[in-house]
């Protein structure tokens, strides 16, 4: 909440759903999260229906945009479709906050591999791009299947980027070219753990790829 009313000085919150959600109930259910933070989740935005550019510029009017949870692929197809990819890329990139849960945090990444791991799949199999706005790619839920981190391991010797892994409740915030951790998130490089404590450069993310 801090990073929002420093960098945006306002409090309301746009939604981009990644999926039908019909009964609005991850919306609204979001919409109480963000109400006891003092902010407002003000904006649903659809990406299944057709928009026209007042419903896109409202939607970058808002001080964040929410990209929601849900299969991620889908919601890589859906973004691509409503030719909202590049301009989110370019609205966060020039200062708009950018917050991702579980799938919309995946996309942040440059390639939405490590989602594959939820399908049974392998991530060294998947490709496209995604938002590409951190040198790193992120794994949410690694405490949901004790196969998960093996997988990791060996999906970390096959990229040369470091992948950030968090339990549910763990997150990251990036912010002026560093990346500050939350909770138990490990970093998984070249086959090895280690915790991923406190805040880092993006420079030095880079480096252990290099």
């Amino acid at each position: 909440m801090g990073l929002l009313r420093e960098r945006r000085g306002g409090a309301r919150v746009g939604y981009v759903a990644s999926g039908p959600d019909p009964e609005r109930t991850f919306f609204q259910a979001g919409r109480a999260y963000y109400a006891r933070l003092g902010l407002d989740l003000c904006l649903y935005h659809d990406l299944d229906l057709i928009r026209d550019a007042m419903d896109v510029a409202r939607l970058f009017a808002c001080d964040a945009i929410h990209l929601s949870g849900g299969h991620t692929g889908d919601f890589l197809m859906r973004l691509k479709r409503s030719a909202l990819l590049a301009p989110l890329r370019d609205w966060a990139r020039g200062g708009g906050v950018l917050i991702g849960v579980s799938a919309g945090a995946i996309l942040m990444a440059p390639t939405i591999a490590t989602d594959a791991l939820f399908l049974g799949e392998r991530p060294e199999d998947v490709e496209g791009e995604a938002l590409d706005l951190m040198p790193l790619e992120f794994f949410p839920h690694l405490d949901d299947d004790a196969a998960y981190l093996p997988a990791l391991l060996r999906y970390s010797r096959h990229t040369r980027r470091p992948i950030l892994a968090c339990n549910d409740g763990d997150g990251a915030v990036v912010h002026e070219g560093r990346v500050a951790c939350f909770g138990k998130a490990i970093w998984i490089v070249d086959g090895a753990v280690t915790e991923a404590r406190g805040t880092v450069s993006l420079e030095e993310i880079a480096a252990r790829s290099a």
